[in-house]
């Protein structure tokens, strides 16, 4: 029990007036004790409010705002959703909410959940990551759902985000029980400013595959178990590939790398850094056009460069040509610089420079965090979803494509199936 110290008043005598050079100076009074720094008593009880919830929720990461080409901001994370109780629980709707005031900022329900949800595991698909399985509609008793989230506001984002879940409890047989609706989870965004960054390649056009951030992709939604923890390593992800004017990936034989427009081009630093991990040596892929064996998780990058600009802060460039590697692990190189040329090693099918930030030194185990690029023309969009893994089987050589209006953006993150050149 705290109990609080009272200090006793004190009377101060009256002092002697002085006189001096006919001035009256009364005495100073004595320096009262310094203010209680004690903090306050907290309030004991239950609040009335307080319910059992059978689903808990948690956050994979922090979300971090980003201006995109379509000049939103926009806060991509995950929210897990584990179902504690036995019975099976049927998700109808999850609303993002402002949490300083109750604003909806985004709603999910029927076939919009249903598409941005599943349940957690699957098959482990790309750069061994999970594949998203199905939806998460009707969530087991015992299991967790991941709801993938792309909030987007204009203006400055809320200072933290609050969840509101509606659903229903199961009987054995499906029909619903009890129906409720839940507040869980409250997370705060982050208030750090993407880095600007200057381009990994030059000229172009070049298509951003895989993408951020609403879309099915094996960046944005591959959740990766590492040393413990639930990540999603490539959440803001990019696979470049070089478009000519027909908007092709592939000239000619689609079973040699050579026969692929990014093929042996420059990737270059994107901004000033020290090279933290240069690796060359390891072989390109012999399977093209399938998807090659899954290699060691040592080797999922394949040959690659990552360059710290700044603490924490890290570039990701990976599938290097074997042999092309063109700086060493502590060199220190300027906004430009050649580190390599595009390749196909490491878990790749045909050639591509795949590029991200990340919170750490190492793909396994990392974050993924936004960053934006100080210059580029917005060229066109491939209207159709497309895998990286699969463009040397597409029917057709020319990406399905709309031309965009072919403004320059400043401060912004191309999104997912964004054609753009570089200034």
């Amino acid at each position: 029990m705290h109990v609080r110290r009272v200090l006793p008043l004190v009377t101060l005598a009256l002092v002697p007036l002085l006189m001096v050079a006919g001035c009256v100076q009364p005495a100073q009074p004595a320096a009262g004790p310094p203010p209680s720094t004690a903090p306050p008593v907290p309030q004991g009880g239950i609040d009335p409010a307080t319910a059992f919830t059978p689903v808990a929720a948690t956050t994979l990461t922090t979300p971090a705002p980003v201006t995109g080409t379509d000049g939103k901001v926009h806060l991509a994370y995950e929210l897990l959703l584990s179902n504690a109780s036995s019975a099976g629980f049927r998700l109808d709707r999850v609303d993002v909410l402002d949490a300083a005031g109750q604003q909806v900022l985004l709603s999910l329900a029927g076939p919009q959940l249903a598409a941005a949800s599943n349940l957690i595991g699957g098959t482990v698909g790309d750069e061994g990551t999970s594949d998203p399985t199905g939806s998460a509609t009707v969530v087991p008793g015992s299991t967790t759902a991941v709801v993938w989230l792309d909030v987007t506001v204009t203006g400055t984002p809320p200072a933290a985000l609050t969840h509101r879940v509606a659903g229903a409890i199961l009987d054995p047989a499906g029909v619903a029980r009890v129906t409720l609706e839940s507040a869980v989870g409250q997370v705060r965004t982050g208030t750090a400013t993407a880095p600007l960054l200057g381009p990994p390649v030059l000229g172009g056009p070049w298509y951003a595959s895989d993408g951020c951030c609403v879309d099915d992709t094996h960046h944005r939604r591959g959740i990766a178990p590492v040393n413990g923890q639930l990540l999603v390593p490539q959440r803001y992800a990019i696979d470049w590939y070089l478009l000519d004017e027909q908007h092709r990936t592939v000239v000619g034989d689609r079973t040699t790398l050579a026969g692929y427009l990014t093929y042996d081009v420059p990737a270059v630093a994107s901004a000033d850094g020290v090279v933290v991990d240069a690796t060359d040596g390891l072989p390109e892929t012999t399977t093209i056009p399938e998807p090659p064996p899954l290699p060691p998780i040592s080797q999922t990058v394949g040959n690659h460069v990552t360059l710290m600009i700044a603490p924490g802060v890290y570039l990701l460039y990976a599938h290097f040509k074997t042999g092309s590697v063109a700086v060493k692990t502590g060199q220190v190189v300027k906004r430009g610089d050649v580190l390599g040329r595009i390749g196909s090693s490491g878990n790749s099918t045909t050639p591509h420079l795949h590029f991200q930030v990340m919170t750490e030194p190492t793909f396994f185990p990392t974050d993924s965090t936004p960053f934006a690029f100080d210059c580029f023309t917005l060229d066109g969009q491939v209207t159709e979803r497309i895998w990286d893994d699969i463009l040397g089987l597409q029917p057709t050589d020319v990406l399905p494509y709309v031309p965009a209006d072919g403004t320059v953006r400043k401060g912004q993150m191309p999104l997912d199936r964004n054609v753009v050149t570089f200034c």
